[in-house]
């Protein structure tokens, strides 16, 4: 099914994504810019409720990716994934696609290639295969050593994985740049008054919720600090992704609940409220590009416990806007919960304004988008 308006400007760009909801959250920023220069887009991704996007772009036409399996590797289905893409940029004739995340980035730099079309893949964090290693990181390793050469440019969410790619030689280091992450929208993102009236501090884990984003991590070391003091309050803020498979178990959630570890507050399309009410920002995860959970909350001046990982210190700076702690330690994690606790309101708030400072200087999205302009401006020019 192919959602399509009319519209016709000059050149023609192609953002490919393994779903509608990444380009729902993510990658807006870039549509507005790419139309405000004139040029015409066209999306292709597997269709989900996330579609309702369109509604606010009636010129962008999207194509639904029928054969993306997200997380499988049946190399039949791989192969026909390929097939459709070949199909549909023959069809559509971009001047320029990009893509984003693993999948199209291997298979459609292959279909990019065969019908002569520019390409640049944008690593937008390398997630479950490369956390965990094994099998599937090896063939997702040399799949890009062999498709990396089909791109123009390779874009970067953060500094080392672009330092991975070019160690791993499946990129030069000409053909290669970091960014800051996807972006976030300082003017919505802003502070806002918290009105948390129970007297306890509340500690916000935001995520997907995955074993890999170190939610198992975050309520071992509530627990920790629960012993100690009966003033805090710990959430979990998210919605569990069942085609991961780091996605955590279900009864796990409820179990943490029941025992009082947590409070579970659901899934929010809109997260602010959600911020505002809390007084830290918690992500322990174990890799990330730029996370957006981070600068959200940087952005509504809040401080921010994180992981000493890709993607997260590029964005925190110990004792600055917040605390890095050791990946995979909860005791670490917890002594960074008791080192927020010792700090009066005042050094909270410094800390705070740091932060969005610092989201609003280094990871604004029209920035952002502007930088992605550039690249693919060039790469066309």
């Amino acid at each position: 099914m192919n959602y399509k308006h009319k519209g016709n400007y000059g050149k023609k760009i192609a953002l490919v994504a393994n779903t509608t909801w990444n380009i729902y959250n993510f990658r807006l920023n870039i549509i507005d810019k790419f139309i405000k220069e004139g040029y015409q887009i066209i999306v292709i991704a597997p269709v989900d409720e996330y579609i309702i996007y369109i509604e606010k772009y009636p010129t962008v036409l999207h194509f639904d990716l029928k054969k993306l399996d997200r997380d499988g590797i049946n190399p039949i289905k791989e192969a026909l994934l390929c097939l459709e893409l070949i199909k549909i940029y023959r069809t559509i004739k971009p001047d320029l696609i990009l893509h984003f995340t693993n999948k199209p980035n291997i298979y459609g730099s292959i279909a990019a290639k065969i019908n002569n079309i520019k390409a640049i893949s944008v690593v937008t964090g390398l997630g479950y295969p490369f956390i965990n290693s094994g099998f599937i990181k090896l063939i997702i390793t040399i799949l890009y050593k062999i498709t990396g050469k089909f791109n123009t440019k390779f874009i970067f969410e953060n500094i080392e994985d672009r330092e991975l790619f070019e160690s791993l030689n499946i990129v030069k280091k000409k053909n290669s740049i970091s960014i800051k992450g996807c972006g976030v929208n300082t003017e919505w993102f802003k502070p806002q008054i918290n009105n948390n009236q129970n007297n306890k501090v509340i500690f916000t884990f935001i995520g997907r919720l995955l074993y890999d984003k170190g939610i198992r991590e975050f309520v071992d070391a509530a627990k920790l600090v629960k012993q100690e003091r009966n003033d805090v309050t710990f959430w979990i803020v998210g919605e569990i992704d069942k085609e991961n498979p780091a996605t955590i178990d279900k009864n796990e959630l409820i179990q943490w609940v029941e025992e009082d570890i947590v409070q579970y507050q659901g899934f929010f399309k809109d997260i602010r409220p959600i911020i505002s009410h809390s007084d830290c920002i918690v992500l322990p995860s174990y890799r990330e590009a730029i996370a957006r959970t981070i600068t959200e909350g940087m952005s509504m001046g809040k401080p921010i416990i994180t992981s000493q990982t890709a993607g997260c210190r590029e964005a925190v700076e110990h004792g600055v806007n917040g605390f890095l702690v050791e990946i995979k330690n909860a005791q670490r994690l917890a002594a960074a919960f008791f080192e927020f606790l010792n700090l009066n309101e005042d050094q909270r708030e410094i800390m705070g304004q740091a932060g969005r400072k610092k989201a609003c200087k280094e990871f604004d999205d029209v920035k952002i988008a502007h930088q992605i302009y550039e690249i693919v401006h060039q790469c066309i020019e």
